[in-house]
Formats: structure tokens, C-alpha cells, sequence
């Protein structure tokens, strides 16, 4: 069962937690997280791209000159693809990117990167965090304090105006309340930090 030690905001250790082996102890499962990760980033495009194909484009009723005899070229119509102004061959179209994956496959992928940033050394468990006031000078203090400066992902166990609001003008510095964290997110972070409650809202949801 993997042990981490469990900071406060000003990066001075108070005890350990033991977390659970089927959340934070698994084998990743670079498939499935690689299934989810794409699904992701299709799902954010938008899909409006549009070109004009030859028979969209205007002009070209008539054929620019003879068949034969004038040493040039065939051309039938000023509309083909390698006419200046001419349609665009295999020209994209509006269509939807969506990809939907069933439950199980999001939930291995979640449970794999949990386990990954456990195993690399990244997960940071901070007893309460917390603000009194909406300030970001108190909030790149604490990141500085427990050792996430640069890109992170802080997971909160609701969401926290106060906190939000202070972190949402750190660069690379991301939040997220627990029952909305994404695989990608987690991915991307240098540093996963952890609210101790957050964890236990985790275990709770994931423990069967």
C-alpha cells in the first residue's frame, strides 16, 4: 500500500497517509490512457472547417480553349484544383470528432495516472487548502512551499472561490474540484496537489 507524506500550506510535513492500492497503486495502463487522452482532445474540436470543392467555387462554365491545336494544356473548366481560384480537392467539411468510451475504460485511465504520478513522485497531500482572502501572492507562496512550482494541477475536495480565484493568474497553475478532474489534466501537470480530503472523497468513490 503506497505511503506518502502529508504537508500543510507552508510545506511543513504532519504525519503520513497510507492511500489505497486499487486507486493509487495500480499498474498504469498506457492503453486505455492513451484511448481516453485522444477521446479528450477529438471531443474539443469543434469540427466547422469548410473549404469550397470545384462544384462550389464560381466561375468555370465555359471551356477556357479548344481541345486541340493550341499547344497548351486540356482544361475543361476554370473551377478545377490547379486553377488559380479553382475548388479545393478533398475539401474538408463540417462533421463531428466526438468519440464516447464506456465507463470502465475512463475509470482505468483515471485510476492509471493517479498511480502514475504516485509512482513518479509527483503527488503532493496537503492537509487543507485553503484562503482567507483572494490574494495570489499567498497562493505562489504555498505552491513554492510544498514544491509545485511551474505546471500543476491543485485538486480540491469542492470548489473554493477564494482558492480558485487567487490561483487562476499563476501560469501553468491549474484547479479543479475532485469530482471534475480529467486524465489529461492530470498528465499535463508537473505536480499533482491534493487536498487530504480530496483523497478521501477519491477512495470513496473508487474504493468498490
Amino acid at each position: 500500500m503506497p505511503t506518502v507524506n502529508v504537508v500543510n500550506m507552508e510545506g511543513r510535513a504532519c504525519g503520513t497517509l497510507e492511500l489505497s492500492e486499487k486507486i493509487f497503486g495500480i499498474e498504469p495502463n498506457e492503453a486505455a490512457v492513451h484511448a481516453v487522452v485522444r477521446a479528450y482532445l477529438l471531443n474539443q474540436r469543434q469540427g466547422t472547417q469548410s473549404a469550397l470543392t470545384r462544384s462550389e467555387v464560381s466561375g468555370g462554365g465555359k471551356k477556357p480553349w479548344r481541345q486541340k491545336d493550341t499547344g497548351r494544356a486540356r482544361q475543361g473548366s476554370t473551377r478545377a484544383p490547379q486553377w488559380t481560384h479553382g475548388g479545393i480537392v478533398f475539401a474538408p467539411k463540417p462533421r463531428s470528432y466526438r468519440v464516447t468510451l464506456n465507463k470502465k475504460l475512463k475509470r482505468l485511465a483515471l485510476l492509471s495516472a493517479l498511480s502514475a504520478k504516485v509512482a513518479d513522485g509527483e503527488l503532493i497531500v496537503v492537509d487543507k487548502i485553503e484562503a482567507s482572502e483572494y490574494k495570489t501572492k499567498t497562493m505562489v507562496q504555498f505552491l513554492s512551499a510544498v514544491g509545485a512550482e511551474g505546471k500543476s494541477l491543485v485538486v480540491l475536495p469542492a470548489v473554493d472561490e477564494k482558492v480558485v480565484k487567487s490561483m487562476a493568474n499563476i501560469p501553468g497553475v491549474e484547479t479543479a474540484p475532485v469530482n471534475a478532474i480529467h486524465v489529461y489534466s492530470i498528465l499535463k501537470s508537473g505536480k499533482l496537489v491534493i487536498a487530504q480530503d480530496a483523497v478521501a472523497k477519491l477512495e470513496e468513490v473508487f474504493a468498490e
